[in-house]
């Protein structure tokens, strides 16, 4: 009698052992998560962290001087540390966007698909690649060495920084083959790109304008190299018309609207108004994109002092089509491609069409894209100061070429504060005021995350070395002049 009250007692104990167990399960949640899913928040995360003009992260627009503070001016006095802004960027690329990208390749790759339309595995992992390569050239172009070939194993907290030439051209190297892969007689992400919807075609554009830009960026450090980059990156197929641009689609509705509504009309607050640089030189000019960009003051388009707190009722602010939440997040223009092809013409390169061609194809590509008319290009490019022949007659700049294009693909860089950046460290204009309380000189990179002193110190302190000193000034491997 004994035994069978224990064994009982046992299978009841079991039992609830067992139904404890059950009741402990999520099975609100799910167990994992799909490759596709993780390339969706990855992509997200890559674009917000380029169109933000949250002062925490990405100071590129202040920079840039489209835009100048209101009240708080550190980061338009080029202060890099009071935010901690280079740790926070640093974090948002390798945890919430690179590693996303690389673990999304894991699992896609391990997938098994129900049906040969949901597969197109190859077809995914390429696209995934050319974002990962994306994503590492914007660290590399922002801050010099980084880690790269440790960076993302788990197993290595200390990883090592790599040369950044040899980073750079590797990754143009990853990005040929990531191309070469892609098969555009079949499809890819059914649901999830928020960039091109899945459209093999269209990521075959993006990457070769991609290999295009980045290719000319080593044009000053190794012109023979970026001529063969380029030239093939054209071969291939670029960009060629605004409706091939590649941008992120945003939403109506919080959390997925354009950053810039996040943090200028849902925050409820008003830190930026236009910046003095930007809006003299279209008042200068008489620039068709002012109305499209910037409020009256009067009827006058006022920027606020570089450095200097602007009050935001006297000075010009953005525009409902800059703040708009559904705004697009771009990370690729036709008028971009363009502006690259009129420099790559000028430097020698075989690009089909000459240098004046493709300047006015920008220009007018830029005004077209903010919902400028053709009439008003036209007019536009007519002036001596904007006639492509006429401004580099008049330049007194060594390398008049580099002040015409320069200045007039910076103007269309407009809101993409990353791009610009890049392009006045390029062309070195136009010249940018100096911030009334500057606490350095122009920033050429971002100076090294301060937590990587404390636990990468080793690594940190060699970098730092390799590229000349962690300093705002240092200038980069392909900043040469």
């Amino acid at each position: 009698m004994k035994k069978i009250i224990l064994i009982a007692t046992a299978i009841m104990f079991a039992s609830c052992s067992s139904n404890l167990e059950d009741l402990n399960k999520n099975t609100k949640d799910p167990d994992s998560v799909s490759g596709e899913s993780l390339f969706t928040g990855a992509q997200k995360a890559l674009v917000d962290q380029i169109a933000t003009l949250e002062v925490n992260e990405n100071n590129c627009k202040l920079w840039s001087q489209f835009l100048q503070e209101t009240t708080y001016t550190d980061e338009s006095n080029y202060d890099q540390v009071t935010r901690t802004v280079p740790e926070n960027l640093w974090s948002a690329m390798y945890k919430d966007v690179l590693k996303d990208f690389d673990e999304a390749a894991k699992v896609i790759s391990e997938t098994t698909y129900v049906s040969p339309e949901d597969e197109n595995t190859t077809n995914k992992l390429m696209i995934t690649e050319i974002m990962t390569v994306y994503a590492f050239a914007h660290l590399v172009e922002t801050f010099g060495d980084v880690p790269y070939t440790e960076a993302l194993n788990i197993d290595i907290l200390t990883p090592k920084y790599d040369d950044a030439m040899t980073v750079y051209k590797d990754l143009i190297s990853r990005l040929g083959t990531a191309l070469n892969g892609l098969d555009t007689s079949k499809g890819s992400f059914i649901t999830g790109d928020n960039i091109y919807d899945g459209d093999v075609a269209s990521w075959k554009k993006f990457g070769y304008s991609l290999m295009l830009r980045m290719g000319l960026l080593l044009a000053d450090a190794d012109n023979a190299y970026a001529k063969t980059t380029v030239e093939a990156a054209i071969a291939g197929g670029i960009i060629t018309s605004s409706d091939e641009n590649a941008n992120m689609k945003y939403l109506s509705a919080a959390p997925n609207t354009h950053p810039v509504h996040k943090e200028v009309v849902l925050s409820g607050r008003n830190d930026f108004v236009g910046g003095k640089t930007l809006i003299d030189i279209l008042n200068d000019l008489d620039d068709p994109r002012r109305p499209l960009w910037f409020n009256t003051v009067d009827g006058n388009y006022v920027g606020g002092e570089i450095g200097t707190p602007s009050a935001y009722a006297s000075h010009s602010s953005m525009s409902a089509q800059v703040v708009e939440a559904t705004a697009y997040g771009v990370i690729m223009s036709y008028s971009e491609v363009e502006f690259l092809l009129a420099e790559a013409a000028e430097r020698g390169y075989t690009t089909g069409d000459t240098a004046l061609n493709h300047y006015n194809n920008g220009v007018t590509a830029s005004i077209l894209e903010w919902h400028g008319t053709a009439a008003d290009a036209a007019t536009y490019l007519a002036q001596p100061e904007v006639d492509y022949l006429l401004a580099k007659a008049a330049s007194t700049a060594t390398t008049p070429w580099k002040e015409v294009i320069g200045t007039q693909r910076w103007i269309s860089l407009f809101n993409r504060g990353v791009e610009a950046w890049v392009s006045i460290r390029i062309m070195d204009y136009p010249e940018m005021a100096e911030p009334t309380e500057a606490v350095s000189g122009f920033p050429n990179r971002y100076t090294y995350p301060i937590v990587e002193q404390t636990i990468n110190g080793a690594n940190y302190q060699a970098a730092s070395t390799a590229i000349g000193g962690d300093e705002a000034e240092t200038q980069l491997f392909y900043d040469k002049f």
